[in-house]
């Protein structure tokens, strides 16, 4: 009899995230890029990250996995960054709408993943996207899809911080790691959308002190990703533990919604 928690010989032991993340699996997107206060920027960084150019992306998504799992959906949100000569990008917020998209990412790498509702709609040329969490609306994006557009492969740079926070509830167990993960992201059947983003307010989930200013590009596409990371040095706990606040939701503000 096999015992299915008992220890796997090292032929069977795989990390079906990696796996996940290096396939090429199409997801449906609508991105924004907008310019926003850089005296805000500078305030979510945690050291050794410093402000770059002075701007935000959101992006909603739909992921077809293209197997028994679930199409799921994924959503992103942060600011420009740098880490010394490094340039990319530092999320804030990761809403995912199933355990498994969650789980994974936040453990590996330590992307600031979430449980939350993320939704794209098409009716015509009409597109509307959302994020919702613990019955806020944090994001809504509504529009008309306008014309096709050329959007490049690119490489891009996202900053992770990894940390184990302490059994007692003081500060950490081991000092953070700063996690780099390396992507290469291809689009295609890309179109432009003239539309709005607005930005909703939340005690949990505050990504609305971020402010929208003009936008940069506003596209829907077709996007595939892949993606490798590594640690690539240690942060002392204590530049990192100001920042955390957000990461663990004081759950019981919930019932202060006005």
């Amino acid at each position: 009899m096999t015992i299915r928690y008992g220890a796997r010989a090292s032929e069977q032991q795989r990390n079906r995230e990696v796996e996940a993340t290096r396939a090429r699996i199409w997801s449906t997107a609508a991105t924004v890029v907008w310019e926003t206060d850089p005296d805000v920027v500078k305030a979510v960084l945690p050291p050794p990250l410093e402000p770059s150019e002075p701007l935000a992306r959101i992006r909603f998504a739909t992921v077809d996995m293209g197997t028994r799992i679930p199409v799921f959906g994924a959503g992103w949100f942060g600011v420009r960054a740098r880490h010394g000569s490094v340039e990319g990008e530092y999320p804030l917020f990761m809403p995912m709408t199933t355990e498994q998209a969650t789980v994974g990412g936040r453990e590996t790498y330590g992307e600031p993943k979430k449980i939350g509702a993320v939704s794209i709609r098409i009716e015509g040329d009409v597109v509307g996207a959302r994020f919702e969490r613990l019955g806020f609306t944090l994001a809504e994006l509504t529009g008309r899809l306008g014309a096709e557009i050329d959007v490049p492969a690119r490489d891009k740079v996202d900053f992770y911080f990894k940390c184990s926070p302490s059994p007692d509830g003081k500060g950490f167990d081991t000092e953070p790691a700063l996690v780099h993960v390396r992507r290469h992201e291809e689009a295609r059947a890309a179109r432009a959308i003239d539309g709005t983003l607005t930005l909703g307010d939340s005690p949990v989930d505050p990504i609305a002190d971020i402010p929208v200013g003009r936008i940069v590009s506003m596209e829907y596409a077709q996007v595939t990703t892949a993606q490798e990371g590594e640690v690539v040095e240690r942060v002392p706990a204590d530049w990192l533990l100001p920042y955390v606040h957000q990461r663990y939701d004081d759950l019981s503000v919930l019932g202060k919604k006005s």
